[in-house]
């Protein structure tokens, strides 16, 4: 098969950048659940995909809006569990993003199953296979209506089949513990299958 010869100028479509270009085209993301505290101590899990590692060390950040309660919840307990759910679990991870109640309560939240953080105040998602706890690092706003979290990292858990090994192919760990991912806006897929990358030679970290 051949490679499709590359596109000439006058044949892209421009995109007007004041518009939510991400809505144009899909794009890849991780699909996380944030688990902060309601100011009554109550458990309060979102689902996020503009979420990243910040940088090669123990930072996490994610994209939020000062109108919901994880961003109003992490400014005043200074802490936040990140959740990586496992893809049988979608309709739970969706179902995180319902609405509120009259109380200000996600009553869907109620059958979730759950885990304690050991080094913060917070529980995780259990039917996941990545778990992160974070003290608040700093809060960026500006991003429009938008503002950038960042953690630092204090504790981390991983179920062992998500693990990598030294004397294992890393190409088998998707098959026995897929991977979800979040296709931008608004679909998602299970990835079991992946390929080492072909860095150069002499490629550092």
């Amino acid at each position: 098969m051949t490679s499709p010869s590359p596109p000439r100028s006058d044949e892209l479509v421009t995109l007007d950048p004041r518009t939510p270009v991400w809505q144009r085209v899909f794009t890849v993301a991780p699909l996380v659940l944030v688990g902060t505290l309601e100011p009554d101590g109550a458990l309060d899990l979102a689902p996020k995909h503009m979420a990243t590692p910040l940088g090669h060390g123990g930072y996490f950040g994610f994209v939020c809006t000062p109108a919901h309660a994880t961003y109003r919840n992490v400014r005043a307990r200074r802490q936040f569990t990140v959740s990586y759910p496992r893809p049988g679990e979608v309709v739970h991870t969706a179902l995180a993003a319902s609405p509120r109640d009259d109380a200000g309560r996600k009553p869907a939240l109620a059958g979730f199953p759950s885990l304690p953080a050991t080094k913060v105040e917070g529980r995780f998602f259990a039917e996941s296979y990545f778990f992160l706890e974070c003290e608040l690092h700093d809060v960026i706003d500006g991003f429009g209506d938008d503002s950038l979290v960042a953690g630092r990292i204090v504790a981390a858990h991983a179920r062992p089949e998500a693990l990598r090994h030294a004397d294992s192919d890393d190409g088998e760990v998707p098959q026995g513990e897929p991977l979800l991912a979040y296709l931008s806006p608004g679909r998602y897929t299970e990835i079991t299958d992946s390929r080492a990358f072909p860095f150069p030679a002499d490629f550092r970290y």
